[in-house]
């Protein structure tokens, strides 16, 4: 498993912020971020992002 990250397709919506059960995803600005240092890679966001925002490095 890699970093996850979410790209500037992200619409805001906070669906993969809801989530998310380790709360590693926050809105800053336009987008949301992961914080890599929260994150278990557990890919719920992956699976929720309606979009396909979050890719995985």
């Amino acid at each position: 498993m890699g970093d996850h990250y979410i790209s500037e397709d992200c619409t805001n919506c906070a669906a993969c912020a809801d989530s998310c059960p380790v709360e590693a995803i926050s809105e800053s600005g336009d987008y949301h971020v992961i914080d890599q240092e929260v994150c278990t890679d557990c890919e719920a966001c992956i699976d929720t992002c309606p979009v396909g925002a979050i890719l995985c490095e």
